[in-house]
């Protein structure tokens, strides 16, 4: 990982890497008199079909947040119907990844998942490890401090004795891709909800009102153009931008 408070990453018109919290579906459904669990599974359609946007728009990493630390909170059925998705999708939709030349990654803790799922993660990792195409990381059982701590204890237990900002960057769940340089919630909240707290030191935050199973080609379209239209300054001056890089 390239730190963006260490070196100014190079400037791109379309985003290496995009973060998603992918909020929204549970109103979705409720919007339209369904079960919750209804907005769960047009959520993964529009997950389908953001993998496919981005990929065809030139974005190296997509990293998305479908289930955190947090979510055991909410009602067992519903916890339960999520895990059984996510083994369903594990199953079923990994193959078309591959196809496509994606490679998928989980990232998050697993101690909680049973061991039909671990053992769907580690096939699809394994499937598509060598692909070349977009990374597309699903952050499941994941939090942000918690991504901070382990990478931390990682350090203690190699003996480490002195702590760098590079030594946890290298050690955290995206140690090896670039930092997001654009981050996406839906569904109308404002906060990032404990989501890549490290690595989203300089993401430009876009936030939309659009629930996740609205989220279309032409949201992502808003969304990059949006992007398109920062000044990233990473401690600079506007002057000191080159003149393509300056708001108008």
């Amino acid at each position: 990982m390239n730190s963006s408070t260490q070196n100014i990453p190079a400037h791109t018109q379309i985003p290496r890497h995009i973060a998603v919290i992918m909020d929204g579906n549970g109103r979705w459904a409720k919007k339209r008199f369904l079960p919750r669990v209804m907005g769960h599974k047009h959520g993964l359609d529009a997950l389908e079909n953001m993998v496919g946007n981005c990929a065809s728009k030139g974005v190296e990493y997509l990293t998305v947040f479908a289930f955190s630390t947090e979510n055991w909170r909410r009602p067992e059925d519903e916890v339960s119907f999520l895990m059984g998705l996510f083994l369903q999708a594990l199953q079923k939709k990994v193959e078309q990844l591959h196809k496509n030349n994606i490679r998928l990654k989980v990232i998050g803790s697993r101690e909680r998942f049973n061991a039909d799922i671990i053992k769907g993660i580690e096939a699809a990792e394994a499937l598509t490890a060598a692909n070349t195409g977009l990374t597309l990381s699903i952050a499941a059982d994941y939090g942000g401090r918690w991504d901070i701590l382990q990478a931390v204890n990682k350090l203690i237990a190699e003996g480490e004795t002195e702590i760098t900002e590079a030594a946890i960057a290298r050690h955290l769940m995206l140690g090896d891709a670039p930092e997001p340089d654009l981050f996406i919630r839906t569904g109308g909240e404002t906060r990032i909800s404990n989501f890549l707290l490290w690595q989203s030191a300089y993401a430009e935050l876009y936030f939309t009102d659009t629930l996740w199973p609205d989220f279309n080609g032409q949201s992502l379209n808003d969304a990059v153009a949006s992007f398109q239209k920062r000044e990233r300054r990473f401690g600079r001056t506007s002057e000191q931008l080159p003149a393509d890089q300056q708001r108008s």
